[in-house]
């Protein structure tokens, strides 16, 4: 009886703390504001799976920010291909988007949805660079700044969170794009921030809600918090319930990527902290 006491008072006490500091960090912690920013990701349900504490939070209409998704693939490895575009322009309504012209999906044949093949980070820095600054090549002037049309690219870190190669062939093609757009221009900054999402070990990454202590000592003794117009990192908390919050990220799973909805992506989308905290880090580029 004593033992179901307590878990009872943790049922309680627990969702309550969560509610609490998601409000707190929500208000005092960092934040990207009236910004242009891209959501680079390789399947269609990453946005959703993933990063829907980043989209949700972004995407606020008081933020100010415009939040585009850039999916380099349709997620055709089962023949789904043109269903899984439409879900994904539908999970990107709901979990803020402006639109869904505001969701972006390539489909070339290097960049095939496969979970044995790597893409060529040059090819993706490439296509960044043709999509947010196709007029760079042109200036070569030393003295000019270069410019981009997006201020900040978020994206998978070199671990893609679950090792998928699409995921992690993400993250180096952005490294290349943010440093050719400062290569052979000394003393200018990027443009572009490029901000990538932490894979954790297996135990916090199912954790739910509950990785939230072990998140923010993470920010606090991990993170550069000097330069307050480039955050050395973000941390985002869905809320447990309401609109903008865990249930709208579940929402965008179960309504939107139906044709992803097999039996275990229940557990995923239940246990998952990914669905619940997101913390990006800045990532600082060499110039070549």
């Amino acid at each position: 009886m004593e033992l179901l006491t307590v878990f009872a008072v943790l049922a309680v006490v627990l969702p309550s703390l969560y509610i609490y500091t998601a409000s707190v960090v929500s208000t005092r912690f960092p934040k990207l504001e009236n910004k242009s920013i891209c959501l680079l990701i390789a399947h269609p349900d990453d946005e959703a799976m993933f990063f829907a504490p980043t989209v949700l939070a972004l995407a606020r209409p008081e933020t100010g920010n415009h939040v585009k998704i850039l999916c380099l693939s349709s997620g055709d490895a089962d023949g789904l291909g043109e269903s899984r575009k439409k879900e994904l322009a539908k999970s990107g309504v709901i979990l803020g988007l402006r639109s869904t012209n505001d969701v972006f999906v390539v489909e070339e044949p290097e960049f095939r949805d496969s979970m044995t093949t790597t893409w060529d980070a040059g090819k993706i820095s490439d296509l960044l660079m043709s999509a947010f600054a196709p007029h760079l090549n042109k200036s070569k002037s030393a003295s000019s700044p270069p410019t981009a049309s997006i201020d900040v690219l978020i994206t998978f870190d070199a671990g893609g969170v679950s090792s998928h190669p699409n995921h992690i062939s993400l993250y180096y093609g952005a490294k290349e794009f943010v440093s050719a757009l400062v290569a052979g221009k000394p003393g200018w900054a990027s443009p572009v921030d490029l901000y990538t999402l932490t894979t954790l070990p297996i135990v916090r990454k199912y954790s739910a809600f509950l990785d939230v202590l072990p998140t923010l000592l993470s920010w606090a003794f991990g993170t550069d918090k000097r330069d307050k117009k480039h955050p050395g990192g973000l941390v985002f908390l869905n809320g447990l319930a309401g609109h903008g919050s865990f249930t709208t990220a579940w929402k965008a799973m179960t309504t939107a990527h139906k044709s992803q909805m097999v039996w275990f992506r229940y557990g995923w989308i239940t246990l998952s902290r990914y669905m619940y905290i997101n913390d990006l880090r800045l990532e600082k580029i060499k110039r070549k």
